[in-house]
């Protein structure tokens, strides 16, 4: 299979546009890549204000120059009407919706009423949230004003605990929405999913493995001097060697869709399973600190074995095995009782 058939669409470039001399040192890198479209923020809202927030309007004459001299078609990210009516007057050739637009109907609809009548092609990345109603009432609102080039984009969602992911990917969200909407083109974003760039060659392969139709990938000339999400972005020599390494698989849809949706799951779990023992132990540190200023025993065998014997009985309810439920209550009380010696061991040190 030739690389360029790997997928229907690739996107590449950087998250923003910040010189003239960045993009087209970028686009001049990727020259050799089966590129679809070539990608640059040029208005970026921050989390925090004070930081880049995008060179504006100027960045769209460099997105021109790089269709004029290298041939790629250009795109970007509006997020108002009047991002829109800029993209349309230098004949940008798509737009995507990002995900903190996408989950604001309010918006989407000014967009929509925006672009209606300009025949720009138009990604939608999914909402910052997991709510698939509302990524496929995006694409809704689009529709109902004669936008009929449309695409989505799957970037992962926001999640308050820590994951190995910037955003979760929450495979089953993206399943499901092509499910619903089997004809429009579902794209990876594994740049904001992974939000590291040791992520992104893994991400890739597994948007090939389950048959994505496409790749939006942050791509930088220079990555660790970029002005926004350094550790995502790739250099377009590090694009290249990811996307010659993808492998094709063969074909088993449903047990390869399955199965991703039950690891990811599983990793989510662990996840949060390592986050709650923190938790527990930092409270086993304060109960050490209380009882060492109170002078009071370490370790209370009344209160342990009450403790033991609810948890051993909440957990025979779900069906563990006991074995396993009695050596890992052991094993958490050992380790309570190490941290709060440990605290008498330096109190006494000291």
């Amino acid at each position: 299979m030739m690389r360029s058939e790997l997928f229907q669409c690739l996107i590449a470039g950087p998250c923003s546009a910040e010189t003239r001399s960045q993009i087209l040192q970028t686009a001049e890198g990727l020259r050799d890549l089966p590129l679809s479209y070539f990608r640059a923020g040029i208005w970026k809202p921050r989390t925090q204000p004070g930081a880049f927030e995008g060179i504006g309007n100027e960045g769209l004459v460099w997105l021109q120059e790089v269709r004029e001299k290298f041939g790629f078609k250009i795109c970007t990210e509006v997020a108002t009407a009047e991002h829109v009516k800029a993209a349309v007057e230098h004949q940008l050739d798509m737009v995507w919706i990002g995900a903190r637009s996408t989950v604001n109907p309010f918006t989407v609809q000014e967009l929509a009423e925006a672009l209606e009548g300009t025949r720009i092609a138009v990604m939608v990345k999914n909402p910052v949230n997991p709510d698939l109603k509302l990524w496929l009432g995006a694409i809704e609102r689009l529709e109902r004003h004669q936008i009929n080039v449309i695409g989505v984009i799957h970037r992962g969602f926001s999640v308050y605990q820590k994951t190995k992911y910037r955003n979760n990917p929450h495979w089953q969200i993206a399943i499901d929405f092509k499910q619903a909407r089997p004809d429009l083109p579902l794209l990876m974003d594994p740049s904001h999913i992974g939000g590291r760039a040791a992520l992104i060659g893994p991400l890739a392969q597994q948007a090939l493995d389950l048959h994505y139709d496409g790749l939006m990938i942050e791509t930088h000339c220079n990555p660790k001097h970029a002005l926004t999400d350094a550790k995502q972005q790739i250099s377009p020599n590090e694009l290249a060697t990811i996307f010659n390494a993808l492998e094709p698989r063969p074909k088993n849809d449903q047990l390869s869709l399955v199965l991703t949706n039950l690891r990811e799951k599983l990793s989510s779990i662990d996840d949060s399973l390592i986050e709650l023992l923190e938790e527990r132990m930092n409270l086993s540190y304060q109960i050490g600190m209380l009882k060492r200023s109170h002078n009071s025993p370490i370790l209370q065998v009344e209160h342990w074995e009450a403790t033991k014997r609810i948890f051993i009985e909440k957990a025979l309810q779900s069906g563990l095995a006991m074995e396993f439920i009695e050596q890992f209550i052991k094993m958490i009380h050992e380790e309570s009782l190490r941290i709060q010696l440990d605290i008498n061991k330096e109190h006494h040190a000291s």
